[in-house]
């Protein structure tokens, strides 16, 4: 009996140390993660954050730049023609796409939906304003029926998206 009291008295304290030891080493840890997270998150914040505003910032100029309104004063005088100006205007459409299409990383693929709807839109209305005017009229008969379409639908063809990319930045920064 006395060797199991003994035996006791040593147990019993030596397992309230160990037990002591587990909690302070589990709290350091759970510290150290914690800032090992907080670490992570400001690295992510002060990189990738403005990466992706700066996407943003650039599909808004997308949008703005294809905008019929903004793409018909900008191109105005470049071409003698309805057939060259509507190739003319599709190309700048294209190439505008291409050199941002790499930003579609940084936003939701539904706010992307939405840009590459847009652009569309602005194509498809520069299309059938072409097509109801005869090839070798003036340019400006182009922008006539591309500004009477969009007088009669009463909206921008890029509005949604730029609220829809607004929305988002709104979102995630804000």
């Amino acid at each position: 009996m006395d060797l199991l009291s003994d035996f006791l008295k040593l147990i019993v304290p030596a397992g309230l140390v160990l037990y002591g030891m587990y909690l302070t080493v589990k709290l350091l840890l759970e510290r150290e993660a914690d800032r090992h997270r907080y670490d992570v998150k400001t690295r992510y914040t002060e990189t990738v954050v403005p990466i992706r505003l700066q996407a943003y910032e650039r599909m808004v100029l997308f949008l703005e730049r294809i905008s019929p309104n903004n793409l018909l004063l900008r191109l105005g005088g470049s071409s003698t023609t309805v057939l060259e100006f509507q190739q003319r205007l599709l190309q700048e459409i294209r190439e505008e796409y291409n050199h941002n299409l790499s930003q579609q990383v940084y936003m939701s693929q539904g706010v992307w939906d939405q840009i590459q709807a847009a652009m569309n839109d602005v194509m498809t209305l520069i299309n059938q304003a072409s097509g109801d005017t005869r090839p070798d009229a003036p340019a400006l008969e182009l922008s006539k029926r591309i500004f009477e379409r969009i007088i009669q639908k009463d909206r921008q063809p890029t509005a949604d998206a730029l609220q829809a990319v607004k929305g988002e930045i709104q979102a995630m920064f804000m």
